[in-house]
């Protein structure tokens, strides 16, 4: 469920909030009943010079600077029929409200036109840094060696940044191996390192026969970049081909620990098939690995025919509901009735989004995994 980045065409204008455009609306009528207690009052008094807020109105909401500069020629066209419906009120005030209409049309016109500028580039700058981004992430087969496999990524809300989720599913000498990981930034920069581990761990998991060797180098990877403080988290699991027994290595690096599904409930890997507790922790994140001693650590755990293996990024854990509560994954696992990856991982991802009120904060990735 990749989402196809989009023309760098016009923008599409956001909506207003209701209580925005009631606001809108309120302030019309107050300019409208101002010009008409104008023409039908005291001609010793004007309300001239609100004919100035009319085009910052027009400008609300909108990305054609025609809008607010047609509203403002009009306004300044009525200042004519106040002025002689007001033969008592100085011509001065008159011409001063005239000036100021005109000036508030050129600022109202010109903000319209800034703003659609940045918008469409922040557009085309994101179109460019999502295409590089899908391109990376190749299709993975429904299929690989008795294992049903499902991707479901998430590109975050139309004004994020794009992220750096990555995901990659390979057929090696050793198993199959899959990774997840999460670029710490956004941009293309993100887009950029994520490159990097993908096209390391390509290589590096095709003849590396120790999971442990495979994150050193995209250790080693991620450090060469060499890009301020960034780091990478992963975590990398070899799954045994079908036949080949029910025990799955994970080197984890600082990622958030898969998650296992099995007659209905779900935990955590390493919660319940790990003697010692220490197995189960994380290593620090790519990038970072000098700071701990002694070299990566493996954890083992059981995955049985027909359980779920579900792997997730950070934008899945750290959506929030309208009361700002975080997404509770392992309950709504939990929840979700029995079906094919792609039909727990679909359901899964429409749950979240309705949680989430329909759009994400930041990207988010979901691979699942059961064996058959």
């Amino acid at each position: 469920m990749k989402r196809a980045p989009g023309p760098a065409g016009p923008c599409p204008v956001p909506a207003l909030p209701r209580p925005a455009r009631l606001l809108v609306v309120a302030a019309y009528v107050l300019l409208a009943t101002a010009v008409g207690v104008d023409l039908a009052s005291d001609p010793r008094l004007t309300f001239s010079p609100v004919l100035g807020t009319a085009p910052v109105l027009a400008s609300i909401g909108t990305r054609r600077a025609r809008v607010p500069l047609l509203t403002g020629v009009v306004a300044l066209l009525l200042v004519a029929p106040l002025t002689l419906a007001d033969p008592e009120v100085p011509v001065a005030l008159h011409v001063t409200a005239a000036f100021t209409v005109l000036a508030l049309t050129c600022i109202s016109t010109a903000n319209v036109v800034l703003v659609a500028t940045r918008e469409r580039e922040l557009l085309r700058s994101r179109s460019v840094a999502s295409a590089a981004q899908q391109a990376l992430l190749r299709p993975v087969p429904e299929r690989v060696d008795g294992l049903r496999v499902a991707v479901r990524y998430l590109a975050a809300a139309a004004d994020a940044q794009v992220g750096g989720d990555l995901y990659e599913v390979l057929t090696t000498p050793f198993g199959v191996r899959l990774l997840i990981g999460d670029v710490r930034g956004k941009g293309l920069g993100a887009v950029e390192t994520a490159a990097d581990v993908l096209g390391t761990f390509r290589e590096a998991a095709q003849v590396e026969a120790e999971l442990g060797a495979v994150a050193r180098r995209l250790d080693a990877a991620v450090r060469r970049r060499g890009v301020g403080e960034e780091f990478v988290t992963a975590a990398l699991l070899t799954v045994p081909r079908a036949g080949e027994g029910e025990t799955v290595e994970l080197v984890n690096c600082g990622h958030l620990p898969p998650l296992v599904r099995r007659d209905g409930r779900v935990s955590p890997v390493g919660a319940e098939d790990t003697e010692d507790a220490e197995d189960a922790e994380s290593d620090p994140p790519l990038a970072l690995r000098e700071l701990a001693e002694g070299s990566y650590r493996s954890a083992a755990f059981t995955l049985r025919r027909g359980d779920l293996l579900l792997l997730y990024t950070d934008g899945v854990t750290e959506a929030r509901d309208a009361a700002g509560r975080f997404y509770p994954l392992e309950r709504r696992l939990a929840a979700l009735p029995e079906g094919a990856p792609g039909t727990v991982a679909d359901r899964l991802v429409a749950d979240l989004l309705a949680y989430a009120g329909g759009e994400l904060a930041d990207d988010a990735a979901l691979l699942a995994v059961r064996r058959e």
